[in-house]
This record gives structure tokens, C-alpha cells and sequence, in this order.
């Protein structure tokens, strides 16, 4: 699975060794952060694939990694077996539309991308962990009523 790293400007994905050689990039996928429109978790990466890779990994069903390209559009894509993800949409960023990343931090990303960061880049689950929680926003138990007889 990805780390994420996220700082005032932009958005990392960080690669493994692994994922490096899967995806054909040599480098972090960096992403402008004012490109970033929505953000969606889903439990089924494989619904939202579109195009073929180019250049790319591609097993039906255990990975999909890479750039992947269909009628104007290209997305990064790594995608691992039915686990959680999330899918970034991407407006204005040059290079990509879309991501598409197994991840079981999709939560913490769209957490943290409500918060004020710092400069230096940080995982997105300690950004969440380190951050106050905004007054009035705390966990409420449950009003319990008592049914009609």
C-alpha cells in the first residue's frame, strides 16, 4: 500500500522499490494540491479502471499499476486485489486526471485535506492524529429513547 504525504502545496504518493518497477516510474507521484477537486473511497477500485496501461501492469483481479490511458484521459493507477482505495479527481494538474491507489488511508486524506498543514510534507495519518478536533465536534453518545407501548 502507498504512503501519502501532504504539505501546503502538494500531495506524494510515495513508491516502493516494488511499486516503482509496477507503475515504470522512476520517481514519487507529485501532485499540485489546488488540482485536487474530489476525493471518493471505495471498497472496489477495479469499477472505476478506464483505458488500458501504457506503460503499466495489468493482472485481472490482483494488480493494476501504472499510467493508464483511454480517450483523453490518463490516470496513475495502482491498484492491489478488492481492498480499500480511494480515487483522487484531478483538475488542472498537467499530467493525470485521475488517481486510483489501494490505500487504507483514504479516510485520513480527505481529513487531512480539510486541515491547515505545515510546509514540510507529513503522512496523512499523523496529520489526523496530530490535529486538534474542532470544538463541538467530538463524539456524542447516542440518545437512547424509550419505545411506545
Amino acid at each position: 500500500m502507498v504512503t501519502l504525504l501532504l504539505d501546503r502545496t502538494q500531495l506524494e504518493v510515495v513508491l516502493s522499490p516494488l511499486e516503482r518497477a509496477a507503475t515504470f516510474h522512476r520517481e514519487n507521484v507529485r501532485i499540485p494540491r489546488e488540482s485536487i477537486s474530489k476525493v471518493q473511497l471505495t471498497d472496489d477500485a477495479w469499477t472505476w479502471l478506464r483505458g488500458v496501461p501504457n506503460p503499466g501492469t495489468h493482472i485481472p483481479g490482483v494488480l493494476a499499476a501504472g499510467t493508464w490511458k483511454a480517450a483523453g484521459s490518463v490516470d496513475f493507477v495502482l491498484i492491489r486485489r478488492r481492498r480499500p482505495s480511494v480515487v483522487v479527481d484531478l483538475d488542472g494538474d498537467g499530467e493525470y486526471r485521475r488517481l486510483i491507489l489501494t490505500t487504507r488511508h483514504g479516510l485520513a486524506l480527505t481529513q487531512a485535506l480539510r486541515l491547515e498543514v505545515s510546509g514540510e510534507p507529513a503522512d496523512v495519518e499523523e496529520i489526523v492524529a496530530t490535529s486538534p478536533t474542532p470544538a463541538g465536534k467530538g463524539k456524542r453518545r447516542p440518545v437512547i429513547r424509550p419505545r411506545p407501548a
